[in-house]
This record gives C-alpha cells, structure tokens and sequence, in this order.
C-alpha cells in the first residue's frame, strides 16, 4: 500500500475532525441551525431514548475499542504504514467519542441506558453480545486478547482483520444515525464517519492483500 493511498485515507479523516470543531461549537450553540432552519427546532434538547442519544452512547462504545485495538497494534509492530494507520484511526476515533459524550453532557443525558445496543436502530433484540462484542463488528474479548499477543506481521494482518470488521460495523450505525438522527451536525458528523471510513476499507484492504491475507469471513 503506497504511503500515498495512507495519506488520503488519513487526510480524509482528518477532514472529519476539522469538521468536527464546527460540530461541536454548532450543539454547544443553541442558536445554531440544525437542519430545520426553525430556530425553535434547534433549541429542542434530544431525549434519552432518541436516535441522537442512542448513537452517540453506542457509537462511543465502538469507538473506544478501536482506539484500543490501534494502540496495541502500534506497540506490536515495527511497521511504518500501519502503525501511521492504526495511530491515525486511534486519534480520529478518541477526538469523535470526546465529542459524543460531550454531547450527552451539554444535553443532559446519560451516557449508559438500560436498553440493550442498537435499540435507537429498532435492533435491541436482534444484536446478542458475545464475549464483550456488544455491537456489530465489535471484536470479542478473546480476540482482543488474542491480538495483544501477537507481533509483527501476524500482529498486523490480525489489526487489520478485526479492523475491517469493526469499520463495517461502525458504518453501519452511522448510516443509521444519518437516517434517523435528528441533530443535523450530528448526522453530519455520521457522514463524515462514514466517508472516512469507508477510505480507510479500501486502504487496509490493499494492506491485507500485500500480506497475503484475507478479511475474516
């Protein structure tokens, strides 16, 4: 994978996160536009068992694995490119649930809730938790466990494995959120997440196939 292909993936991630100020100064400003163009709308605080909060309670939780999963594949490789990828999605994905629970604080909302995940998606009772893989494309307690064991290029092919899971998984809660989020930057926000990420697949992708390696079925 050339280090030009990396660099458009991180620089589309990147772009996430300059939007990202925007997002945050926008739900923060109760005059902001949401969307509507009503300001009365804009004004209007989520509920706990909106789409708004659900996403960004569940989306939190997705992203704080993957943060995890990259720090320990960076400190298990010596690899330049994928130690860059892993420490680009590590930063994106930190500063993104920084802002989600910043969100649930300046709406007044909890940042647990006794439903079950995805509930906000109509999934509550399709998705089963299953050694700590509590969302789609979450990686399982003994996978996590797995990958802190392993180095160098066994470390690197199994990151970006769990990795592509994890990003199919997260797209699909932000699209969800697109179609059903209310708070217009944050659906804004969900595109961004699925833009990046969907580069991102293309990038580790191309690092599977130079390792001779698959994603996992």
């Amino acid at each position: 994978m050339s280090r030009r292909a990396i660099g458009w993936a991180a620089g589309a991630a990147a772009a996430v996160l300059v939007a990202a100020g925007a997002v945050t100064y926008a739900v923060a400003d109760p005059g902001s536009g949401s969307g509507s163009g009503d300001g009365k709308a804009a004004q209007r605080t989520p509920s706990a068992d909106s789409a708004d909060a659900g996403f960004a309670r569940d989306m939190a939780v997705h992203h704080q694995q993957a943060v995890e999963m990259s720090y320990i594949v960076r400190d298990h490789t010596k690899n330049e490119d994928v130690r860059r990828l892993a420490y680009d999605i590590a930063q994106t994905q930190a500063n993104q649930r920084g802002m989600l629970l910043g969100w649930l604080d300046l709406w007044g909302l909890p940042k647990v809730s006794a439903d079950p995940p995805m509930t906000w998606m109509g999934m509550g009772g399709m998705v089963t938790a299953k050694d700590g893989s509590l969302m789609p494309g979450m990686a399982t307690n003994t996978q996590m466990k797995k990958l802190a064991t392993l180095n160098g290029k066994q470390a690197e092919i199994f990151y970006l494995q769990l990795m592509t899971n994890h990003h199919k998984g997260g797209i699909h809660m932000a699209e969800g959120c697109v179609a059903k989020c209310t708070v217009g930057v944050e659906k804004s926000l969900a595109q961004g997440m699925v833009d990046a990420q969907q580069s991102e697949l293309q990038v580790m992708a191309g690092m599977l196939k130079e390792r001779g390696a698959k994603p996992l079925s």
